[in-house]
């Protein structure tokens, strides 16, 4: 389970590409990457720019028409797959 008092570290090996609103995150190290729509975007750039999880959580729930609980699902998701690519890395808060 992830902590949302932690926060999010962009892997060292990580590349970041933004077009048009999308963005692709590729580990140059393992050759893993992940496309994000513009949902996804915003959530990677929150969580990249904030100084917790919890922070970015709060600034998405305050921009989005959805449920805490649906919200704090797709947080967990989203990062839990980051975290399967090696892009991110979890920092104790």
């Amino acid at each position: 389970m992830i902590s949302f008092s932690s926060r999010v570290s962009v892997s060292e090996t990580v590349l970041f590409r933004e077009l048009d609103g999308e963005a692709v995150l590729l580990n140059l190290g393992t050759e893993s990457y992940l496309g994000l729509d513009e949902v996804g975007t915003r959530m990677w750039t929150l969580f990249t720019t904030q100084p917790s999880i919890q922070a970015a959580y709060d600034a998405l729930l305050a921009e989005y028409d959805v449920t805490p609980e649906t919200l704090r699902n797709d947080v967990e998701v989203l990062l839990g797959k980051m975290l399967e690519h090696g892009l991110v890395e979890l920092k104790d808060g």
